[in-house]
């Protein structure tokens, strides 16, 4: 008996789950092949925008994050030196408040999301190959479990949502037509016993910091320096950069910082160059960071994410029926990421250079604000999915 499904997905994190779910929901046979244990927390800055909120709330999923005490963050806090900026998180549709949950806590409401709607998830499972058709298409994958028990599943579409560096991405040679120039490293920790009012921004010369309110009274705090200079002082030694890196760029926080409580340890991120890949080709798609990447300093990847899933499952949903009619549906998809995406990708890189005199620095952060307004009118304009109605028995 054949393991034949509508669509496999390779990687079941945020864009995984969130393209599984809304594909299960239209009635389509989805298998979702996670790496990862249930409920594995991951490196994440946390912090939704308002387009990923205004997702949340589309898919039906923020009540779940807000009952299982996911703070609200009513007002932003972007500082330039010694100058402060508040911005008040204005209400909207869906968006009530922003909000940061924990990736434990996100990733397992988006995998029970999508188990529920009938899609079937496997974690602890790798794929090591994709399938190909004598004319060189994607017909599906083969892997194995977390006991080495070895499987083959087939699906007229196999999509990649396994992240910077994506194994199906790299099978089929998807191309890197766009990088950005610059980068961003990160060291970020889990600390309590810190008083925190909504999300904190903090610029200072040459370096960044931020502290994100999220679950269980825990606020994330985080250091962004240029990638070269973190591998010159920080690589192997993350725990200096976090109360150092505060010091810097707001001493008034370090005290603060220093005397919190630490829940884990300081992780370090090096710091990728953002980039766009092809999306799609014969039998298969990416999306989430497999598809394309944002310097952290946007904290706009799980966003994207949430945003590219709908986008790809309407595509592959409108697509069925012919590989002519797929293709033309996935370069849609393709177009409509890019649009959405390139205004920010560029604002994101010019940040990410750390090059800015502070006084210019807000203008470059306007530019990052406008950037998302294209995201926040398209996802207002789409019309709710259609959920598939179940079978009379």
């Amino acid at each position: 008996m054949q393991d034949v499904h509508d669509a496999i997905i390779v990687g079941g994190r945020v864009a995984g789950t969130a393209t599984a779910l809304l594909l299960a929901r239209a009635g389509r046979r989805v298998l979702v092949l996670e790496r990862g244990r249930y409920g594995s927390d991951t490196l994440s800055t946390h912090a939704f925008m308002r387009g990923g909120v205004m997702q949340l709330g589309r898919f039906g999923l923020l009540d779940a994050l807000v009952a299982a005490g996911t703070p609200p963050v009513r007002r932003t806090v972007i500082r330039y030196g010694d100058t402060e900026q508040v911005v008040a998180v204005r209400p909207s549709p869906y968006v009530d408040a922003l909000y940061a949950p924990r990736r434990s806590l996100l990733d397992r409401v988006l995998a029970d999301a999508a188990i529920a709607a009938g899609a079937e998830v496997r974690f602890a499972t790798t794929v090591t190959e994709l399938l190909h058709a004598d004319d060189g298409a994607v017909v599906g994958v083969r892997g194995h479990d977390a006991q080495g028990r070895r499987f083959e599943a087939r699906a007229p579409i196999t999509i990649g949502a396994d992240g910077l560096r994506s194994r199906v991405a790299r099978e089929v040679g998807a191309l890197t037509y766009r990088r950005g120039q610059h980068a961003t490293g990160m060291v970020l920790s889990y600390l309590s016993g810190l008083e925190v009012d909504g999300y904190q921004w903090l610029y200072g010369s040459g370096a960044s910091a931020g502290l994100i309110p999220t679950n269980d009274g825990l606020v994330c705090a985080w250091v962004g320096l240029p990638a070269d200079r973190f591998r010159s002082a920080l690589r192997g030694r993350p725990d200096h950069g976090l109360v150092d890196g505060f010091a810097e760029v707001a001493p008034d926080w370090a005290a603060r910082v220093a005397d919190a409580r630490r829940h884990g340890p300081v992780r370090g991120f090096p710091g990728v160059p953002g980039f766009l890949r092809q999306p799609w080709g014969r039998g298969w798609a990416l999306v989430g960071d497999a598809s394309h990447f944002k310097d952290p300093l946007t904290t706009h990847g799980m966003t994207d994410a949430l945003r590219d899933a709908e986008l790809l499952a309407r595509a592959v949903l409108e697509g069925e029926g012919s590989p002519a009619r797929l293709e033309a549906a996935l370069v849609d998809y393709h177009a409509t990421r890019d649009r959405l995406s390139l205004p920010l990708f560029e604002a994101a890189d010019r940040v990410a250079a750390f090059d800015w005199e502070l006084g210019a620095l807000r203008e470059l952060l306007l530019d990052v604000s406008a950037a998302m307004r294209p995201e926040l009118d398209h996802l207002a304009g789409l019309e709710p999915m259609s959920v598939a109605q179940p079978v009379a028995a």
